[in-house]
């Protein structure tokens, strides 16, 4: 996907949501699986390198890194089942420097997701709407029934 994804994105979603005889659910589900199709192209080409193409922490890289990258497939099960799409998104994020976790040696995604899109109004929200989206997918990934 090229970078006017998110232009993209908000097109698609009002063309499912005012098509001709389009069910509100239907544009809801196929709105939902375009966001997860994006969320996964973006972790796939920023993240799964270190946590792995399922998430679990295995990726090629993983070996290689002084602290093991974390299993994102269990983040609702460490939380006792809930999901927290706020904290994820300040840890994807990474703008926010977190005194606890030491040295970063995940890169800043944020600053990464925040490239000038000409049609957009602002890098900020391209960079917001890129983790909303990737925070989505990491969702949709958790096992044991945590979402």
């Amino acid at each position: 996907m090229g970078p006017r994804w998110s232009v993209a994105f908000g097109l698609c979603a009002l063309v499912l949501a005012w098509a001709p005889g389009a069910r509100a659910e239907d544009a809801e589900s196929s709105s939902r699986d375009l966001v997860l199709e994006m969320g996964r192209a973006d972790f796939l080409r920023h993240c799964a390198a270190c946590h792995g193409e399922a998430g679990r922490g295995d990726g090629p890289v993983a070996a290689s890194l002084r602290v093991p990258p974390a299993d994102l497939t269990r983040i609702a099960a460490r939380r006792a089942g809930s999901f927290p799409a706020a904290e994820v998104t300040e840890i994807v994020d990474g703008r926010r420097t977190v005194a606890a976790h030491g040295l970063r040696e995940m890169p800043v995604w944020g600053v990464v997701f925040s490239t000038r899109i000409h049609e957009a109004s602002s890098e900020e929200e391209v960079a917001r709407g890129r983790l909303l989206v990737l925070v989505e997918y990491l969702r949709s990934i958790q096992r044991d029934g945590s979402r």
